[in-house]
């Protein structure tokens, strides 16, 4: 009798002794923070070291401060769906079949931005939990548009939009060497759906390749998008026809002094005459110089107004071709693009034409006085 106990004793001690999940275990997971992107799925890692079965065990995955905080909870083999936060209904799910080695991971399917935050894996049996943290992010790629042209340094100011980004993200301007831009402050605005749109804009002047990068990058969740744009070195070429007063001045004084030495000699009358016909042909020669020179800018302008138009009319004919055969996107975004540019192109053209009409009027009007 004696002998039976102690043998059922020892039984009972080794058993105990083995490990199990009632034994001395711990429930693991990644001290790093999870990132995914939004509409993506994502696992969660967590396992019990040593690596020990939890087929029989309860596993709570919660999310504190959420109501109801009960994301997934395994329970007799199955999912407690009368429990689940509705947020995450048919959203998540377990390794059933790892659940023997002790992986307790769960996955989340289609993942919003609300899923962001602390989530917290039990085993309510023995009291052993661990957390792991996640992050949502949300990115897009920017697009690049012609802006408008600084004519008073032969610029052009580019503009790059990016929407549905999250968290904030920063913008940076970049040459074709790859050598950061200044530009100016990025405007961020945060829609309803808690996304942020931001856009910058950038005034460059020719270089030698005329490539442009927008970039736009999130560092807490390690993503960058970044799109390149080529500037035409034709639209850095603005003529500019301002009257320089000073200049016609200076050089009417000069021919004044040179009368004047002529004629010192000569009787104070018949100099002052011949220092003031002297003068007025010297100025009306420059004033004829410059007319002619605006003439021939102003019809210089005028063939590259008709280029333009011509170049947007085959464009357009060109668009409208390709929505009929039903024609890639892409193709159609990047002829839109370019009519874009042209149109702005054209503008500036009319511009320029109109200045340079106003210049020779009143180069017409100077050159009758």
């Amino acid at each position: 009798m004696n002998l039976c106990s102690f043998c059922f004793g020892f039984l009972v001690s080794f058993l105990y002794s083995l490990p199990g999940p009632t034994g001395q275990f711990q429930v693991i997971c990644p001290t790093q923070t999870i990132v995914a992107l939004l509409g993506d799925d994502v696992i969660l890692p967590c396992h019990l070291e040593p690596p020990i079965s939890a087929s029989s065990e309860t596993v709570e995955w919660t999310r504190p401060g959420v109501h109801p905080k009960y994301v997934h909870v395994h329970q007799d083999g199955r999912l407690l769906y009368e429990i689940q936060n509705p947020s995450y209904s048919r959203r998540t799910r377990l390794f059933v079949d790892e659940l023997k080695h002790g992986n307790v991971s769960m996955k989340i399917f289609k993942v919003k931005l609300s899923d962001e935050g602390t989530y917290r894996c039990l085993i309510p049996s023995v009291q052993k939990e661990a957390s792991v943290q996640l992050l949502v992010g949300a990115v897009s790629s920017p697009t690049i548009s012609l802006a408008g042209l600084d004519k008073s340094i032969s610029a052009v100011v580019l503009e790059c939009e990016s929407k549905g980004w999250y968290p904030e993200p920063e913008v940076l301007w970049l040459d074709g060497e790859g050598n950061l831009l200044s530009a100016g402050p990025t405007e961020t605005v945060r829609g309803p759906d808690d996304l942020y749109t931001v856009s910058s804009r950038v005034t460059v002047e020719k270089r030698h390749s005329n490539s442009f990068t927008c970039r736009v990058q999130q560092n807490k969740t390690n993503q960058t998008r970044e799109t390149k744009i080529h500037v035409p070195g034709d639209y850095f070429a603005v003529t500019h026809c301002p009257i320089v007063p000073a200049c016609i001045s200076l050089t009417a004084g000069f021919i004044f002094i040179f009368a004047l030495l002529r004629c010192r000699q000569k009787r104070k009358v018949i100099c002052n005459n011949h220092m003031m016909r002297t003068r007025d042909e010297g100025v009306a020669a420059i004033l004829m110089d410059q007319k002619t020179g605006l003439e021939n800018l102003r019809n210089q302008i005028k063939r590259l107004l008709d280029k333009a138009e011509r170049e947007v009319d085959e464009d357009m004919k060109m668009l409208q071709s390709l929505k009929r055969k039903k024609t890639s996107d892409n193709s159609k975004d990047l002829l839109r693009e370019k009519t874009y540019l042209l149109d702005q192109r054209k503008k500036v053209y009319v511009k320029l034409l109109r200045d340079t009409e106003t210049l020779l009027e009143t180069k017409q009007k100077q050159s009758y006085h």
